[in-house]
């Protein structure tokens, strides 16, 4: 004669054992099933049907801004217009005085970039010329790569030389700008992201107006 309470008691714990792993079909009477069933929904190792806490949603910054340091895509088109901004305002320090000296030019240009600037200061310490007044600009990004490597954006400008005059230091005179090209031209700009934002080229096609 079978002994139920003992049968009933070995079901219970294969059911503990198996619930948690494949589900099998066991085929038995109603009340061993019924036990096999609560056996299975009280199991405290069910990891299957485990849910998260509510800790432990992660969250996942772009891959493109986080490898580099970078804010998201508007963040980072904020801090590269401050930065060709900062650039802009050594550079006018340094055309007024036709020298980089005292300036910061260098942090925000690469050493081509910087090279080219040097280049024009030295024309300009030779002719003896230096700048007056105020160069106005409008500038916008129009490409912002931050996934490359290193990341990179470019900057459209609308340079306004209308304010800004060009001052004959043995005179002392300003020299009338010259003759065709407009006050209102257009600059480009390629800048590269490394412990910040820098120049790397800088042109301007003064036979386009803006």
């Amino acid at each position: 004669m079978i002994d139920i309470g003992r049968l009933v008691g070995v079901l219970m714990v294969t059911a503990r054992q198996k619930c948690s792993r494949v589900g099998v079909v066991l085929r038995c009477g109603t009340a061993a099933c019924a036990l096999l069933i609560a056996g299975c929904g009280s199991g405290t190792d069910d990891r299957g049907d485990a849910k998260p806490s509510a800790g432990a949603h992660a969250t996942t910054a772009p891959v493109a801004s986080a490898a580099h340091g970078l804010p998201a895509p508007a963040e980072a088109e904020d801090e590269v217009l401050k930065a060709y901004g900062a650039m802009w305002a050594e550079r006018t320090k340094a055309y007024r005085a036709a020298s980089a000296e005292g300036t910061d030019l260098e942090l925000y240009l690469t050493p081509g970039a910087w090279a080219a600037v040097e280049a024009d200061l030295d024309r300009m310490n030779k002719e003896g010329a230096q700048m007056r007044g105020d160069l106005r600009h409008d500038p916008e990004v129009t490409t912002l790569t931050v996934g490359g490597r290193p990341p990179t954006a470019t900057v459209r400008d609308c340079v306004d030389t209308s304010a800004w005059q060009t001052l004959d230091t043995t005179t002392g005179w300003r020299l009338p700008p010259p003759d065709g090209p407009s006050a209102r031209h257009v600059a480009t700009a390629r800048l590269e992201h490394g412990e910040r934002w820098t120049v790397t080229e800088y042109a301007e096609d003064k036979t386009h107006s803006c």
